[in-house]
């Protein structure tokens, strides 16, 4: 399982060198406009200077794919993640694809899981929200728990390649609840831990 550490507010984007150094698999980028979620953190032009050569992983909470796409492709990300509670869907991910950058499509806690099912042989991951996406802190939705083994399932009987990741409320008590995913996304419980490192390790399973 593969870690990718949260980085959800202009607060803590001092701290993602720092992040860096203890070697998360990935660092998740939460960039959210104040229209598709209520809350405005980690917009291109604020924390641009603060990123580095590194595995980005860039989740938009955003209305304006597009744009935003237009902007982290800069910093060159492993992966940019959009919500499939968007509009042109479709055309968001053959436009990554043509910049050569892997596709994830998020899902929040109370959409149906079956709007993914048009995508699922297109994309390169899907971010199961087991929290309602904007906000950090929240505690692991366990409905969580079925959609991402119905998922998991899914790839299976189907022969598909997409990764599962799970963003919200994951820490030392609820990663037990999601073994079936590839990467879980931690926010707090890594970035609060007085010992970083035993945080990523308890997360790994080490």
């Amino acid at each position: 399982m593969k870690i990718s550490v949260s980085i959800l507010n202009l607060k803590e984007k001092n701290r993602i060198k720092e992040i860096e150094l203890h070697r998360p698999d990935y660092i998740h980028i939460d960039v959210m406009d104040g229209i598709f979620v209520d809350n405005i953190s980690c917009l291109y032009n604020d924390i641009k200077n603060y990123l580095n050569d590194y595995n980005y992983d860039v989740h938009l909470m955003v209305d304006d794919v597009k744009k935003y796409i237009d902007e982290f492709k800069l910093i060159n990300p492993k992966y940019i993640t959009f919500h499939v509670e968007t509009n042109n869907v479709d055309d968001n991910i053959n436009y990554l694809k043509k910049l050569g950058i892997k596709v994830g499509l998020a899902i929040n806690p109370n959409t149906d899981i079956k709007l993914l099912l048009p995508y699922l042989d297109k994309i390169d991951l899907v971010l199961v929200m087991s929290v309602q996406a904007g906000y950090g802190g929240q505690e692991f939705i366990m409905d969580s728990i079925d959609r991402i083994n119905t998922l998991y399932k899914y790839r299976i009987k189907n022969n598909l390649s997409y990764k599962i990741s799970v963003d919200g409320g994951i820490n030392d008590k609820t990663i037990k609840y999601v073994e079936n995913a590839d990467i879980v996304v931690s926010g707090s419980y890594v970035i609060n831990n007085s010992d970083i490192d035993s945080a990523l390790n308890v997360l790994r399973g080490v």
